[in-house]
């Protein structure tokens, strides 16, 4: 492949660049004494990664690879790809943090799951490894074994939770065989309502999977078992779940800024409506995210409104942070009309591969991100990948996706509403979904120039994905072609206001004290409802808790709001303390009240002193009525006393 090195100098200004034919033969040299040099070292091939590991053993620096060959040069677009080598080498060079882990452990403890004598032979393969029970439902008929070497039951899993070295399976029809079994195994009389603990589940039963999003829960294996080598490999895979494994914590939580509920009042529910393997559910006013049942899948935290969920591989200013290298050194490499395509390792990385190999490359203009998940790319990311001067954005997926990508698609919508209305039009984002190199290719090389912004943002920022979001928004809509104040969003945006139907409205102020984010305010002084269009979330809790009904949620984005002063929905008239002259309420609901109540509730004749209390503060009402000896029984009208046991019981005697 061709080498650009003055386009990568101009891109890597602070760099020092150097170009090699062998490097990882002939000229190996030249890489050992590279290790030598202090700083970060950067490697443009991971053919000979482990090679090139193995000789920077001692280096304390930071030692990099990129994979220049199968995503630049290895192109019919090759000898015009330097600003992308450039620019993948600039996003390689942003150190990403470290993650935490959690750590699962398991004994070894086995439940092959099956129907027939293919489950039997799984344990016959384990049985020399692992604690094998063999559990099979409406068996057909199995010849016994000569000899017992792991249990055969009959069985039926109702359902089942937990993960590898934690699982619980509720069992019906459960029984054991008979020893006494000849030609055939007969099993005894079958019991329900069991519980079965294993450490790990390997499911051969070719029925529906035992969990959501299956392939995404440690620990389960399933394979159908007419697939000879999808059962090996599952069995290959099931030997080595021995012992202690380390799985990434993929999610961080911050309970205190979740916006799920408040007062018993649900607002938000995003996260739980779209983790595929059930790992977050409702706990109090917040929701809770189990580490050990977690995919990965970062759906939660591309949705979360306040950053409540976050993802660590990489944190989102990271990812921003290695965006912004990516396609500023592009542009100052000499490259234009940029296309960002982000992909999984998996899937996307192994596809990129074979069209470098066996087709035409990708284009010269195409910058590959590798993300941990696609589904993980929320708002911030394609609102400063377009303020950073990308002219389109494409999310690469499986032909068949492995779980749902709602999530996905709402923010596609979210953003292209955004980058249309600030004057990016045409189909700035979407996802390409294909298992073919060459429709990938296809559907690349289609895409049409579209201009981009003229004068990139440049921001480098910190913090939660809510003030990126905010921040990656204000800064497109600067350096945007055509930047409109307000723009309608799509249903179930993160970012809006709210319409109230004032005349409806007490001003009780329940609105107010569900709000998570302090969008909405009162003021001590005075009866008034203030709205902070920055703040709101669009969780749905001032909704939910408006006892009249008059609140309704209205998705977009306000460009102006994050500079605006606090608005005011509703002001009216205190209500005045009659005795201490003291505001205690709103005069136009204490008067409703008091006309209400007077000559309609036998406590309150007309004209009587009584009707005062309810316009005075709450200490004064308490002075009045202990000078006024207020009796709150006096001229209670009569009632049938209640019937008791021993009245039911004099009736029944007085029957017989």
């Amino acid at each position: 492949m061709r080498l650009d090195t003055a386009a990568l100098r101009r891109g890597c200004r602070k760099s020092e660049i150097a170009e090699f034919r062998q490097l990882c033969r002939a000229e190996l040299d030249h890489f050992r004494n590279a290790t030598k040099a202090e700083g970060s070292l950067i490697v443009g091939c991971t053919q000979e990664a482990p090679l090139f590991g193995d000789e920077a053993k001692e280096r304390s620096g930071k030692l990099e690879f990129v994979n220049l060959r199968e995503t630049a040069g290895w192109s019919v677009d090759g000898a015009r790809a330097g600003p992308k080598m450039a620019a993948l080498l600039a996003s390689a060079s942003e150190i990403a943090p470290a993650f935490p882990f959690v750590t699962l452990s398991s004994e070894g403890v086995i439940l092959i799951y099956g129907r027939d004598e293919a489950a039997v032979e799984a344990g016959r393969l384990l049985a020399d490894h692992l604690d094998v029970t063999v559990m099979l439902t409406k068996p057909a008929q199995l010849i016994p074994p000569a000899t017992t070497s792991f249990p055969i039951v009959q069985g039926t899993v109702r359902n089942a939770k937990g993960h590898l070295g934690t699982f619980e399976l509720a069992i019906d029809d459960y029984a054991l065989p008979r020893p006494s079994s000849r030609d055939t195994l007969v099993f005894e009389a079958p019991r329900s309502g069991l519980t079965s603990r294993c450490d790990i589940v390997l499911d051969l039963s070719g029925g529906a999977p035992l969990f959501p999003a299956h392939d995404l829960r440690d620990g389960y294996l399933r394979a159908d078992p007419r697939d000879p080598p999808a059962m090996l490999r599952a069995v290959l895979k099931a030997r080595d779940l021995v012992g202690s494994f380390d799985k990434p914590k993929y999610v961080n939580f911050t309970a205190d800024i979740c916006v799920h509920s408040r007062s018993k009042q649900t607002g938000c529910h995003r996260c739980i409506d779209l983790c595929p393997t059930g790992a977050i559910t409702p706990d109090g006013d917040h929701v809770k995210i189990n580490a050990e049942v977690c995919g990965g899948c970062g759906l939660c935290a591309a949705v979360c409104p306040t950053g409540a969920a976050s993802y660590a591989l990489p944190p989102a200013d990271t990812l921003l942070h290695k965006l912004r290298a990516m396609l500023l050194t592009y542009r100052e490499a000499g490259g234009a009309n940029a296309i960002v395509l982000f992909h999984d390792d998996q899937h996307g990385t192994a596809l990129i591969d074979a069209l470098a190999r066996h087709g035409d490359g990708l284009p010269a203009n195409v910058l590959p991100f590798a993300v941990n998940e696609v589904t993980q790319i929320g708002l911030e990311a394609v609102a400063a990948s377009f303020a950073y001067g990308a002219a389109a954005i494409r999310l690469l997926l499986r032909a068949k996706p492995l779980h749902d990508l709602t999530g996905l698609s709402q923010m596609i919508a979210m953003a292209n509403t955004i980058v249309t209305g600030l004057g990016l039009s045409g189909q700035r984002v979407s996802a390409i979904e294909t298992d073919d190199p060459d429709v990938l290719a296809e559907v690349l090389r289609a895409i049409e120039p579209a201009p981009a912004v003229q004068i990139p943002a440049t921001f480098k920022t910190v913090g939660k994905r809510r003030d990126l979001l905010r921040f990656a928004l204000h800064e497109l809509h600067r350096v945007a072609p055509a930047p409109t104040n307000v723009i309608a969003l799509p249903e179930g945006a993160p970012l809006g206001t709210i319409s109230v139907n004032v005349d409806g409205c007490t001003l009780c102020l329940s609105c107010v004290s569900v709000c998570p984010t302090g969008a909405l305010r009162d003021d001590p002084e005075r009866p008034v409802l203030k709205f902070v269009e920055d703040a709101c979330v669009q969780c749905g809790l001032c909704q939910s808790a408006c006892p009249e009904k008059v609140i309704t949620l209205k998705p977009q984005i306000d460009f102006g709001a994050a500079r605006a002063a606090a608005r005011i929905i509703k002001e009216e008239e205190p209500a005045l303390c009659i005795r201490c002259s003291k505001p205690f309420g709103v005069k136009s609901t204490i008067d409703k009240i008091a006309a209400k109540l007077e000559g309609r509730h036998w406590m309150f004749p007309v004209g009587d002193k009584r009707l005062d209390v309810v316009r005075m503060c709450a200490d004064c009402r308490v002075i009045a009525m202990s000078e006024q000896e207020f009796d709150p029984f006096k001229g209670v009208p009569e009632r049938t006393p209640p019937r008791t046991t021993d009245d039911y019981l004099r009736q029944r005697e007085t029957k017989d």
